[in-house]
């Protein structure tokens, strides 16, 4: 198989993926958008606060005989102020094949106004399309539901040192103020969390540390750290931060391409 067929393989099943309804379990309560090739979580539509930026994921792993993994990717991305989003992305960050692997670049593009997802292949000229209409969140997981209802009902956001114990665990929340990050002001959270010795078959307590910090301006964490012992470290921000409206076409997909439907129906030109 040639690499371009493998990204085109990889492109429908991005696509039909997206197009299933979201699921339970993580927090926020929404499931994949896409499996095997676009990270990330369905969630409310953003109106209002468009922006472009680099997204940079860092992980850092320590391996027991003193080595150490070291992986970066990055993705650029944009939403519009009706909360289209487009995210462009190399597959070789995604970790789909080994590391030399050259594939060619992806685009993936939320549309919550006309309803639909597209997959396109900018090598091929070719896009898939699928049903959608929820919007999109690059973050998952950062607690953005609850704080943007903290800012709406006036609340101050008010952090508070808690500890809660359930399970052998121990969770201790606390404020880390306020700072602004690529020019853009954020508030920080750190969360720890501490697993009780003989919970995993652990000899010792093991601490895992996540600090957030979070922009009511664009209802997103813009930098996000977590650090696990079993793990490593992962680092995801974003970087290079533009607040104005990014260009309408790049929501839309060019004439010139050919679209195939997730459901099976055959390619078609678009036509504007």
């Amino acid at each position: 198989m040639s690499i371009r067929s493998l990204a085109i393989g990889l492109l429908a099943v991005a696509a039909a993926a997206s197009a299933q309804p979201p699921g339970r379990g993580g927090a926020p309560n929404w499931g994949p958008r896409v499996v095997g090739a676009e990270p990330g979580r369905q969630g409310p539509v953003v109106k209002g606060a468009p922006f472009s930026a680099d997204l940079v994921t860092e992980t850092t792993q320590a391996l027991a005989d003193g080595n150490h993994i070291h992986l970066t990717s990055t993705s650029r991305l944009y939403r519009d102020a009706e909360g289209r989003t487009r995210r462009e992305q190399s597959l070789n960050g995604l970790g789909v094949l080994a590391p030399n692997t050259n594939l060619p670049p992806v685009v993936f593009i939320n549309d919550p106004v006309a309803h639909v997802n597209y997959a396109l292949s900018p090598s091929a000229h070719t896009a898939t399309r699928s049903a959608g209409g929820r919007g999109f969140s690059w973050n998952g997981g950062s607690g953005e539901p609850a704080r943007k209802q903290d800012a709406a009902a006036g609340s101050g956001r008010r952090m508070r040192n808690a500890q809660a114990q359930s399970g052998g665990q121990s969770l201790k929340t606390e404020s880390l103020g306020h700072q602004t990050i690529e020019g853009v002001p954020a508030e920080g959270t750190r969360t720890t969390t501490i697993i009780a010795a003989g919970q995993l078959g652990n000899e010792q307590p093991i601490q895992i540390v996540t600090e957030t910090w979070y922009s009511a301006d664009l209802q997103m964490a813009i930098l996000s750290k977590r650090s696990d012992p079993r793990s490593g470290e992962t680092v995801t921000r974003y970087a290079n931060i533009s607040r104005t409206e990014p260009p309408h076409a790049l929501f839309e997909v060019p004439a010139d391409y050919k679209v195939t439907d997730a459901g099976g129906r055959g390619p078609r030109t678009v036509a504007k």
